[in-house]
C-alpha cells in the first residue's frame, strides 16, 4: 500500500479545541482528584491499544496533557499513521498525578475518535489495492473537520474538499435550479474560477452532456457497477471519474477495476467506530 508522508497538524489547528474540551470536562474543578490526590504526587500514565488500530490524534492528546501541566514529560512509542496491535503501549506521560488524572479522559476522547477514522480508512485503502484513490467527504462533525480529515490522511486516504471554497462540485441540488447539466457547467466555466469543475450525475445519459460542456471530473452518484462501467466507456479518458454513494468495504473489490480514479466514502468520517483505548497510571 502506497502512502504519502503524513504532514502533522499545526498546533494552532487544535489548540483552542483542546482548551474548550478541557474546560467542558473540568468545569470548576476535579473534585475527586483534589480531595484524594496530593498535589505533590507524581505518576506515570500510559495509553494502551485495546484492539488493533491505526493511531491518529496523538499530538492532540499530548497537547491536552501539556495544557494541564507543561512539565508533564511525554514519550511516544507509536506515532500517528502507525499500526498498533492489541495491548501495544502508544505513549507514556510522566508528571503531576493530579494533572494527568484530569487530562486523561479528554486526551482519550480525541484519540479514540480520530484513530477510529484512521483505522476504517486504512481498511478501505487496503481494499483499493493502489488501483483507486479513497477520498473523504464533508460529512464531518461540526468544528472537527480539520481533525477528522487529518485522521483520514493518517489512514492513508485523501481529502476531497476541506470546505466549500476549496473546489467546485456541482451537486444534484444545484441542478434543481439550473435546469440541465450542460447549463450548470457552462455557467461555471464562464465564471472563470480557475478550478477543476466536478459535477455529480445520477444518470448515465448525463455523462456525455457533462463532458461536452467541459466538466473535468464526473461524480457517479449511487450507480450500479454495470452503470459505472457504461459511464467509463462514455468518458474514454476525457474526464476523470469519481464513484460515490453508499460505498462499503464489501463493494470495494468490484469497484477497483472499473478504471475510475476516485471513490469517495462518507462513512470514513460519519460512521467510523471509535477505537478502544485505555489509560493506566501508577505512582512513581
Amino acid at each position: 500500500m502506497k502512502q504519502t508522508p503524513l504532514v502533522p497538524l499545526k498546533p494552532e489547528e487544535y489548540r483552542c479545541l483542546v482548551k474548550q474540551a478541557l474546560e467542558e470536562d473540568l468545569g470548576l474543578a476535579d473534585i475527586t482528584s483534589e480531595v484524594l490526590i496530593d498535589k505533590k504526587l507524581s505518576g506515570k500514565g500510559v495509553i494502551i491499544a485495546m484492539e488493533s488500530c491505526v493511531v491518529a490524534g496523538l499530538d492532540i492528546a499530548c497537547e491536552v496533557f501539556r495544557q494541564m501541566d507543561p512539565q508533564i514529560a511525554t514519550t511516544v512509542f507509536h506515532s500517528d499513521g502507525q499500526y498498533c496491535e492489541k495491548d501495544d503501549v502508544i505513549a507514556e506521560f510522566v508528571g503531576s498525578a493530579r494533572a494527568i488524572l484530569v487530562a486523561e479522559r479528554t486526551a482519550l476522547n480525541f484519540m479514540q475518535r480520530l484513530s477510529g477514522i484512521a483505522t476504517l480508512t486504512r481498511r478501505f485503502v487496503r481494499a483499493a489495492s493502489d488501483k483507486i484513490i479513497v477520498r473523504d467527504t464533508r460529512k464531518t462533525t461540526p468544528l472537527f473537520r480539520v481533525l477528522e480529515k487529518y485522521a483520514v490522511r493518517a489512514g492513508g486516504g485523501a481529502n476531497h474538499r476541506v470546505g466549500l471554497s476549496d473546489g467546485i462540485l456541482i451537486k444534484d441540488n444545484h441542478l434543481v435550479f439550473l435546469g440541465s447539466v450542460g447549463n450548470a457547467v457552462n455557467k461555471m466555466k464562464k465564471a472563470g474560477q480557475g478550478l477543476s469543475i466536478e459535477i455529480e450525475v445520477q444518470d448515465v445519459g448525463d455523462v456525455e452532456k457533462a463532458i461536452e460542456a467541459g466538466a473535468e471530473i464526473i461524480l457517479l452518484d449511487n450507480m450500479t457497477t454495470s452503470e459505472i462501467m457504461e459511464a467509463m466507456k462514455i468518458c474514454q479518458g476525457r474526464a476523470k471519474v469519481e464513484i460515490s454513494g453508499g460505498i462499503t468495504l464489501e463493494r470495494m473489490p468490484e469497484l477497483v477495476d472499473t478504471g475510475a480514479q476516485y471513490v469517495s466514502v462518507g462513512a470514513l468520517t460519519h460512521s467510523a467506530p471509535a477505537v478502544d483505548l485505555s489509560f493506566e497510571i501508577e505512582p512513581i
